[in-house]
Parts: C-alpha cells; structure tokens; sequence
C-alpha cells in the first residue's frame, strides 16, 4: 500500500507523547500489506472499523494501545491510504472529523 502521507504520522507522534512506536508499526504493517477490502484489513487489525461519512467509508485503526484513533480513507483499487486525522479517543468522539 502507498500511504498518504508520512508526514501526518511523525507529527501526530510529536503531539502524542509515547505514540510513536504504534503510529510507526501501523505505518510498517500498513505499507507492506495489500488489503483488498475492509476484510482484509481486519486479518490484520481485527479492530478496523469502517465509518460512513456523507456516502464514503473512511477506516478507523485502534493505535498505541488503543489510546489514539487513526482514521484513514483506503482507495483498494490504487492499493493507496490517505491518512486523515490521528485524534485521542476524546477528539474523535466529539465528531467534528466527519465535518
């Protein structure tokens, strides 16, 4: 999988203290995986959740010992992973991502 972007992980784990092991296996995994669809995607992370928001599924990964919410958008068919937000549980609960 290509993923979109890096960048967005390293600074998550700046902001996150004691994030940056988890953001980095997930950033690992994620890379060499080639997931077809959201089942495949939870052979390897039985917690993804796929959420849908205004008519497109976005992938919701548990990271850093479930204490961050790493929510992606995943085009199978260009085997690519946009990396949206990464938010604490709090964050992502209050619900303004979807906005």
């Amino acid at each position: 999988m290509r993923i979109i972007s890096r960048k967005a992980l390293r600074e998550a784990a700046k902001r996150y203290s004691g994030s940056e092991p988890g953001l980095d296996a997930w950033y690992r995994i994620a890379k060499s995986a080639e997931w077809r669809s959201l089942q495949d995607v939870r052979k390897t992370y039985a917690s993804a959740d796929g959420v849908n928001v205004g008519g497109r599924t976005y992938t919701v990964f548990n990271i850093a010992g479930n204490k961050l919410r790493l929510i992606t958008d995943i085009v199978y068919r260009y085997q690519t992973i946009y990396v949206k937000h990464v938010l604490t549980h709090a964050e992502y609960d209050k619900e303004t991502w979807k906005k």
